[in-house]
């Protein structure tokens, strides 16, 4: 049995021409791995898909553990044995050591997180190659190495501790482990940036220019002039050798393809429109947007704080819109609506259909592995390393 799902009209979604590629049915060229699904798939239409999950995940039985984003469609997080964000999906992958196989959910990064995190044993397959993200596609090893130079150049790469978002690749998570920094979470980037100024004097925060700027200017206060954006695609960033030293936060110029889509306009649409709403975003959205919300917090805090949340209480949520519907389906008593007017999915997560789903499975269950997600041992090393300075974090 399916999932009923909400119309997007009941969460005031109204379609737009981007639908076809933000529900993931055609490509993005922005993808982190830009590639078309090899092998046959089913046909959407096959009225046995579920039957058909259900049949190879029982044939696999505990050799396959199977995770599940939140930000995924509901007809593939009913197949999930366990559903979270990106960092406590590759921790669960890694608790479960007699699962060989690791069917992720999501996109490229949180793959190549679990593949550094699990045994050499366990074999990560991400069910559609083309699932990437436009965030960690933002920073590539080559362009973070020429800001390392420029950063050399202006005389403050020695005082400068590199923290890197756990949306970022493989690659990214290395350089910051070579270069004495530490990963962090939208949970925990308060923390992430407090011990890093026990360390040095600045901070380069890749590749999310609005959650670093969230977390030093609304948790910590610093003021917004102690930020500067690095562009890679500028000529030394597009910033001077005195803007780098007069600095706090060197903030990567990147951002969340769908939570950069908040506007200022939502919010005060949404309240205009819906008396006494709370407004409820991700640190992921701009810094006015932030500003202007009345709570702002992770994927988990959203769940939490919506499963808390009093019958009869109204909430307009900025982040992905499978998320927002569920929570609305999973709490009819509540007034639950998408901040944005128009349909946002995250096109690269959507990506990871029933089809894709199944034909992984099913491969795995005839002893095909497909799709696998393999980060080279240098790099585990230093990524790895990076992520073990964020868990000894206080």
């Amino acid at each position: 049995m399916t999932t009923t799902e909400t119309p997007a009209d009941a969460l005031d979604v109204q379609p737009t021409p981007l639908a076809l590629l933000l529900l993931g049915r055609e490509s993005d060229p922005r993808s982190e791995r830009g590639v078309d699904c090899p092998g046959d798939l089913p046909a959407p239409s096959d009225p046995d898909l579920v039957a058909r999950a259900r049949a190879a995940k029982a044939r696999l039985g505990s050799k396959v553990f199977v995770l599940g984003h939140h930000y995924q469609r509901d007809e593939v997080i009913e197949f999930a044995d366990v559903t979270g964000d990106s960092f406590k999906l590759a921790r669960d992958a890694a608790a479960r050591p007699e699962a060989e196989y690791i069917v992720f959910c999501g996109v490229h990064f949180m793959a190549e997180s679990a593949d550094i995190l699990t045994t050499d044993r366990q074999q990560v397959v991400l069910p559609d190659l083309a699932a990437g993200c436009s965030m960690a596609d933002m920073a590539s090893a080559e362009q973070v190495a020429e800001c390392w130079d420029v950063l050399t150049e202006a005389g403050v790469a020695d005082t400068t501790v590199p923290v890197t978002y756990m949306n970022s690749s493989a690659d990214i998570k290395a350089f910051t482990g070579r270069h004495g920094g530490t990963i962090c979470t939208s949970s925990n980037a308060r923390r992430a940036l407090e011990w890093a100024f026990e360390q040095g004097e600045k901070v380069l925060f890749l590749p999310d220019q609005h959650l670093g700027r969230n977390t030093a200017v609304r948790e910590m206060g610093f003021s917004l002039d102690d930020c500067v954006v690095y562009n890679p695609h500028k000529p030394g960033g597009g910033v001077s050798a005195e803007q780098l030293r007069a600095a706090k936060m060197i903030l990567w110029r990147g951002h969340c393809s769908v939570h950069g889509r908040f506007s200022l306009d939502s919010v005060r649409e949404v309240r205009d429109r819906i008396p006494g709403v709370n407004v409820l975003v991700h640190p992921e959205c701009r810094h006015e947007v932030v500003a202007a919300a009345d709570q702002v917090g992770s994927t988990e805090y959203i769940i939490k704080t919506l499963d808390a949340a009093p019958a009869g209480s109204a909430w307009a949520v900025g982040t992905e819109l499978n998320l927002v519907r569920r929570l609305a389906n999973a709490h009819p008593d509540k007034r639950i609506v998408f901040l944005d007017r128009t349909v946002c999915f995250c096109s690269t997560m959507n990506r990871i259909d029933l089809p894709h789903l199944v034909w992984a499975l099913e491969s795995l269950a005839d002893g095909k592995v497909v799709n696998r997600i393999q980060v080279d041992a240098e790099t585990e090393h230093f990524a790895k390393l990076a992520l073990e300075r964020m868990l000894a974090l206080p």
